[in-house]
């Protein structure tokens, strides 16, 4: 593996947490609760193994950027999805641990009124990652320039 293989981890990363995050949303919409914490740590941990990998991609290619080169609707399309995915990964975070520390210390109605916010917020964040990664690298590569 090298630094060029990132990305694709990341996606993955990132897909895992999707499909943790809303099993563990259904898990608790149907009362099972050891089973939704199951799923919401092994999101945080994806999430985490994610934002890890992310950092030390962009360590690593200090200085390159790859550009979005497709012309027309795909071009806005990518630039909304990225322009919308940027802002709300930085507020999940946050989000995140000011969900998780209600939970911890059993203060179930604290932590589900901040999941209420957070859930749509990691669940964006963690789909419009993928299809970033889609849209840069497989749908629409990027030229060299």
């Amino acid at each position: 593996m090298n630094v060029n293989d990132l990305p694709a981890v990341n996606a993955t990363l990132n897909s895992l947490s999707t499909l943790l995050i809303l099993t563990g949303w259904v898990m608790i919409r149907t009362e099972r609760k050891v089973a939704h914490a199951a799923c919401m740590i092994g999101a945080i941990l994806t999430s985490a193994a994610f934002l890890a990998c992310y950092l030390v991609y962009h360590y690593l290619k200090a200085g390159h950027v790859t550009h979005f080169t497709y012309p027309g609707w795909p071009k806005a399309l990518y630039f909304f999805i990225l322009g919308t995915h940027t802002p709300l990964a930085i507020i999940a975070l946050p989000l995140i641990i000011l969900t998780v520390i209600p939970a911890v210390r059993r203060r179930f109605e604290a932590h589900k009124r901040m999941a209420r916010w957070t859930l749509p917020v990691w669940l964006y964040v963690s789909v419009t990652g993928v299809l970033v990664y889609f849209m840069l690298y497989v749908w629409f590569p990027s030229a060299k320039i």
